[in-house]
């Protein structure tokens, strides 16, 4: 390891001199002295009893409303996010929290009448024991409580990984939790791919979310071990305009999926395909919105559209659109900071990468279909298959559709972005592996089921 590899760097991407802290990688042992230390207290934890799991998820819950005000700055300066976003995350994450505090009550089995004779069968879901959660940066609030709150309501502990760039959102989210738990239920690992690999190789359950290379080698290590394992990896999702619908609205919502954070989303809109007569007024529609879209410091409160997370990204960025017809940005701003103006292209040739890979950036392809069932083949084209957003006035049109699409998730008449943490998230293909996360799927994912056989004493 380089003298480079072994420090952990967080800058502002607004402005790349701000650097919030520059600390040691712990390296593989401290990975797995956490787990340990979480394996050691997790049975305790779950000993304490659904009351007080309950109490201390929703004393993490009023904590993070009470340091709104500083999370949301601490994600605007770390990640680059817009300020009403990020203040829009850090609400949703003590949202999580509370809808988690309650999961402590909720049933954790059944009875079963015997086949044959007195006795009772039961089945019971109980906790795999250390949860090792990888995260990345651009949700460093929320998904870490996603995944964190569900685990340790189930009666795990938690070791959780953050993305390097979002280290200081991850250690002040750990203070948070941290006070509310016994010692050693809950640890925040800093560090890269040496600390992520010795946590997928001693945790009891894995869950990441990150690129999809990544996930894929996640996936592999950790069913090599035999543990449960989910991967929320990538998305090249696209967003289908039928000749009904509301033109304006629809670009309205599609900028917004395209240009928000940057497009540093796995549910952003990266392909726009327009049906039919809806082609020509979309490209005029959606260029004029993207074009309006505010794109500058991300601690004015007018900000939709921030910096890239790093100087590579933004390559990665300019490197996509290079050579395409821009109908709108294409350019680069001047000026400190990893910008790039919301971009929309066409014209692009058949295998193109912003066909076939995600870009993770503001940049997105409108192309066209003859009818809804070509739409659909386009949209199912690609190795992913998270999200996808169909614009129509018509439902009955929608739903003829819909079961032809290959995405875990559907959104009609709205953008592919947005996420409703009570339901079910994942994707298909290789969006993701695994059982889904979110809502009551969460909990039976961190859980196993047991069953048991009762029967009285002296019966054959």
């Amino acid at each position: 390891m380089t003298a480079t590899e072994s420090l952990i760097t967080s800058r502002n991407p607004a402005d790349p001199s701000d650097v919030l802290l520059q600390i040691p990688a712990p390296g593989a042992f401290a990975a797995v002295d956490a787990v340990d230390r979480a394996r050691a207290a997790q049975p305790g934890w779950l000993l304490d009893g659904a009351a007080a799991r309950s109490a201390a998820l929703g004393e993490v819950a009023d904590a993070i409303d009470a340091a709104e005000a500083e999370l949301t700055a601490l994600a605007v300066r770390e990640v680059g996010k817009p300020r009403a976003e990020a203040r829009a995350e850090v609400v949703r994450t003590a949202a999580i929290w509370r809808y988690y505090a309650q999961a402590p009550y909720e049933p954790v089995g059944a009875v079963h009448e015997t086949a044959v004779g007195p006795g009772l069968l039961l089945t019971r879901r109980r906790p795999h024991g250390a949860a090792g959660l990888i995260t990345p940066w651009n949700f460093p609030f929320a998904i870490p409580s996603w995944k964190a709150a569900p685990a340790l309501a189930a009666g795990n502990a938690v070791v959780l990984k953050p993305a390097p760039e979002a280290t200081a959102c991850a250690g002040r989210l750990g203070e948070i939790i941290q006070r509310a738990l016994p010692a050693g239920v809950f640890t925040v690992l800093p560090g890269g791919a040496t600390e992520g690999n010795a946590l997928v190789s001693s945790a009891d359950v894995v869950s990441f979310t990150g690129s999809t290379a990544v996930g894929q080698a996640v996936a592999r290590a950790a069913t090599a071990r035999g543990i449960p394992v989910q991967a929320e990896m990538g998305g090249l999702n696209a967003a289908i305009v039928l000749p009904d619908a509301d033109i304006e609205q629809a670009a309205t919502h599609i900028a917004a999926s395209i240009a928000g954070y940057a497009g540093q989303k796995c549910t952003a809109t990266s392909r726009v395909i327009a049906v039919g007569a809806a082609l020509d007024p979309l490209r005029e529609s959606l260029s004029e919105a993207l074009r309006a879209v505010p794109v500058g410091d991300p601690s004015d409160a007018a900000t939709v559209c921030g910096p890239l997370i790093n100087q590579h990204a933004r390559d990665q960025v300019c490197d996509a659109w290079h050579g395409l017809c821009a109908l709108a940005g294409g350019t680069v701003p001047d000026g400190p900071g990893w910008y790039a103006a919301p971009t929309l292209v066409e014209k692009v040739p058949p295998g193109h990468r912003l066909l076939r890979e995600e870009v993770f950036g503001p940049v997105a392809a409108l192309l066209p279909a003859d009818d809804l069932a070509h739409a659909v083949r386009i949209a199912n084209s690609v190795p992913y298959g998270l999200v996808t957003s169909v614009h129509t006035a018509g439902l009955d049109t929608a739903l003829h559709g819909l079961d032809r699409l290959d995405t875990g998730m559907i959104r009609i008449n709205a953008p592919s972005t947005g996420v409703d943490f009570h339901l079910p998230f994942g994707g298909a293909k290789a969006s993701s592996h695994g059982p889904r996360e979110q809502g009551r799927a969460a909990l039976e994912f961190y859980t196993s089921s047991r069953t048991y056989t009762l029967s009285p004493v002296g019966t054959m």
